[in-house]
């Protein structure tokens, strides 16, 4: 089941820490990284996010969470994270799926490591298209990935 988070919730909020440290943890092993900017998020961080999250739920386990921003027909795909006892069950799919259908946009945005090829096969899957390549700040490079319908 899908739904969206409460994430000002304090206890919701610990549920999404939880997922985001255990799957970034894996996340930053895969780019060889120990500075990896998502694991310094704190639970009250996400409880005061401006963003948009929403959980998929394997009986009462959160099992995957997926955090948006839409704004003016664009969508933005903050974070794509689930928790690793539940990889390779088609989750992030489901909740891509979920977000894609929710809301009605003209131009959906993602970005993730250049490395982390299993999250760029699934953007693709989707119909995403990589546009364009950086490396910010903190020195892991990147790839942006759009799915544009406004032409």
């Amino acid at each position: 089941m899908i739904a969206q988070l409460a994430h000002s919730n304090s206890d919701i909020a610990s549920h999404i820490y939880a997922v985001f440290q255990a799957s970034y943890k894996i996340e930053a092993a895969l780019i060889g990284t120990d500075n990896f900017p998502p694991l310094s998020r704190t639970p009250q961080d996400i409880a005061s996010s401006n963003t948009l999250f929403y959980g998929f739920y394997e009986g009462d386990s959160l099992a995957g969470v997926i955090e948006v921003r839409y704004q003016n027909n664009l969508l933005e795909i903050d974070s794509l994270t689930v928790a690793p006892e539940h990889f390779r069950k088609g989750i992030a799919g489901k909740l891509m799926e979920y977000v894609l259908n929710a809301f009605d946009f003209t131009k959906a945005i993602v970005e993730t490591a250049v490395v982390n090829a299993p999250a760029i096969r699934l953007y693709q899957k989707h119909g995403f298209n990589e546009f364009k390549r950086f490396t910010p700040s903190h020195g892991i490079e990147k790839v942006a990935l759009a799915l544009d319908f406004s032409s």
